[in-house]
């Protein structure tokens, strides 16, 4: 479908009085469909009000284009109208005057009663008729910006553009006017982009949320989906299940584009007690228990201790934000879920091709597949039973979540449903969901249930919507779980860098599975830069006794969660071969027919073997042996083909020659 507007590849140069210029935008680029609302937020000085200038037409870009309905933006028109944050109120002229000055000017052709008849809608759609002959400066701030957005609507624009509308109003004003611009934007059907500093308000208004990253060369950090069905009104967008968890990504992002004013100032160059190709390091995680290894990293001063004196945690929304996240270079590095570097240097959800290694397994285990109360509550508390609720209800479809098509959840999830004659893409739906939003969509009922990390299990059983049905060790015992992934580019440009971060964080795994310190871990973990979670909710299974939330006593389970022992660090070829037939088994990738050589470029066990011999740790390589589930079917790494033909349940398999 053809975008209403296309910014295209957008950059703002502006000259400076010393002859030297400064990049104001660099690269953006965003698509806007026809009855949007689209909202940019950011910092001060990050561009909003530059963009919306260009797409207004008052600024033209140095470099790129703004495109309306297939025609390029050179200059203002009555297609696009802009509501300013100061009224732009012509003071001697009363509500009604300035509301037919524009009415006027655009509608030349239409008769004088025609164009009065506009004027006086437009008067009673924003509430106005007792001011209408009023002066500007006998009218409150709120009324004023009504006369301001009565005067855009009236002239019938394709297009409005807000910057920051309401910022000088008062709360109570401010949120009066804004249900009433979305009434009226959604019963016109028109085309919105709004600058903004306020988080709740941008909630509240719009479909996407668009966050530009700091100044100079701003880029677009993060685009937000808000999933709020319409129409909306406050008390129906704060009760919303994903209203907590967007808003706290908002303002996390805008924590830490603060935080990246100080990284920016420092050079990526060597420090000479280390030798470091580069010392400052943006690394993705997902607020999980399990991205403790790096937490303590950082937190403990394993960083440091090895050069990385400049490591910055960035908190993602999403697996899919932390695949991007490294694909454009956006992050150094980042905490993965085990397919992740198999697929991406297939070219698997993303738009080319990354190679993607890894020489670290950062945790095993720590997942488990979580059910409502109220099902588990009517019967539904194994596999079995689920299957015969399917086909008693065959008319019904039943929606399960997980976290990425790359992830173990996924795949142990689809695993474990397949072993149950329930095939997963046809007699239950799957639904991708970020962790941080499982157990809200749980409650909601928006899922039925979910394969997910902790503490998001535990969360829903301490909470009472939950009971957990299985957990993955249960399912294969020791599985791999997250690695540390980076581009194989990035690995060749700083290799001093990148056996440092793999020597830093394999010190914070033997760290974390010291369970004397978990207590300790678990409280650095509640953070709110973090997981944000009160420690109580982390401890199950990290530290505390594992509660499934079936009535029986909470199980000790000292290994649910692991980060260091059984040899669990070294890449393990085997292990990634088998998800690699699991993507392929369920149409996530094609399979390479050179599989082996996809496995040498993701699996870096030499530089394993370095970080290792920096500890002193011993030098080990996990055994290729044949892998069984919790069903005995064996899976024999010397013909994974083999393996894939004899699955009942699969997706058609595709085997192709891979060229890297």
């Amino acid at each position: 479908m053809l975008s209403f507007v296309e910014i295209d590849h957008v950059d703002k140069v502006f000259p400076l009085a010393n002859g030297a210029k400064y990049i104001a935008l660099k690269n953006v680029d965003l698509n806007i469909q026809k009855g949007e609302f689209i909202t940019l937020i950011g910092h001060s000085g990050c561009g909003k009000s530059t963009l919306l200038n260009m797409v207004a037409g008052l600024e033209q870009p140095s470099a790129g284009g703004v495109i309306l309905e297939g025609k390029l933006v050179t200059a203002p028109g009555p297609e696009r109208m802009v509501v300013f944050q100061n009224y732009s109120l012509l003071p001697w002229m009363t509500v009604r005057q300035n509301i037919a000055l524009a009415v006027n000017r655009v509608f030349r052709n239409l008769s004088k009663g025609e164009r009065r008849g506009i004027v006086e809608q437009h008067i009673d759609l924003v509430s106005l008729r007792p001011a209408a002959d009023k002066l500007p400066a006998q009218l409150s701030g709120g009324m004023k910006q009504r006369v301001a957005i009565a005067r855009a609507l009236a002239i019938r624009p394709k297009m409005l553009l807000l910057d920051e509308p309401f910022g000088a109003l008062d709360a109570l004003t401010r949120g009066g006017l804004q249900e009433q611009l979305m009434k009226i934007c959604q019963e016109s059907k028109v085309t919105c982009l709004m600058v903004t500093h306020d988080v709740d308000e941008a909630l509240l208004l719009s479909d996407r949320i668009v966050m530009l990253t700091n100044g100079p060369e701003a880029q677009i950090g993060q685009i937000l989906e808000v999933p709020i069905p319409r129409p909306r009104d406050r008390h129906s967008v704060v009760n919303h299940p994903s209203y907590y968890s967007l808003r706290s990504e908002m303002i996390y992002f805008l924590d830490q584009q603060k935080r990246s004013k100080h990284r920016k100032s420092i050079k990526a160059t060597a420090i000479a007690s280390h030798g470091l190709e580069k010392i400052n390091l943006s690394l993705g995680f997902i607020p999980l228990t399990d991205c403790a290894p790096l937490v303590v990293a950082k937190e403990k001063g394993f960083f440091a201790k090895y050069g990385l004196t400049e490591v910055s945690l960035n908190r993602e929304p999403s697996w899919k934000a932390v695949m991007e996240g490294v694909a454009d270079g956006r992050l150094d590095g980042a905490q993965m879920v085990t397919g992740m570097p198999i697929a991406m240097t297939l070219g698997a959800g993303i738009k080319e091709p990354v190679t993607i290694e890894t020489a670290l397994t950062l945790s095993r285990q720590g997942n488990a597949i979580t059910f409502s109360k109220q099902l588990y509550q009517q019967g539904i508390k194994t596999l079995a039973d689920l299957k015969g609720l399917i086909d008693r209800t065959a008319d019904k479809i039943y929606t399960l979540g997980t976290v990425h098509p790359t992830s173990m959840h996924n795949l142990l999830l689809r695993y474990w449903l397949a072993s149950g004659g329930i095939d997963p893409d046809t007699d239950v739906s799957l639904l991708v969901i970020p962790p941080p939003q499982m157990m809200a969509n749980l409650k909601a009922g928006n899922i039925i249930g979910y394969c997910s990390g902790e503490p998001w299990n535990t969360r829903a059983v301490a909470e009472g919507v939950g009971t957990i049905l299985a957990t993955s060790g249960e399912l294969w015992a020791g599985h791999p779980e997250k690695v540390l992934g980076v581009q194989q580019a990035w690995a060749q440009t700083y290799p001093k860098t990148y056996v440092a971060l793999v020597t830093a964080l394999l010190e914070a795994c033997e760290y974390c599975d010291d369970h004397r310190n978990r207590g300790e871990i678990a409280t650095l973990l509640s953070q709110s830069q973090y997981l944000g979670l009160e420690a109580e909710y982390i401890r199950p299974g990290f530290l505390d006794p594992y509660d499934y939330g079936n009535g029986e006593e909470p199980e000790a389970m000292p290994r649910f969660m692991q980060f260091h022992v059984n040899q669990s660090n070294c890449p393990d070829r085997t292990e990634m071969l088998w998800v690699m037939t699991q993507m392929a088994r369920w149409g996530v990738i094609d399979f390479p027919k050179n599989w082996l050589e996809i496995l040498d470029q993701v699996c870096q066990l030499q530089v394993f073997g370095e970080a290792a011999r920096n500890l002193e740790f011993p030098e080990f390589k996990r055994e290729e042996t044949h892998i069984k589930l919790f069903d005995e079917v064996s899976f024999n790494p010397n013909d994974p083909l083999g393996y894939l033909d004899k699955v009942e349940i699969k997706k058609p398999i595709k085997v192709v020659e891979m060229r890297r």
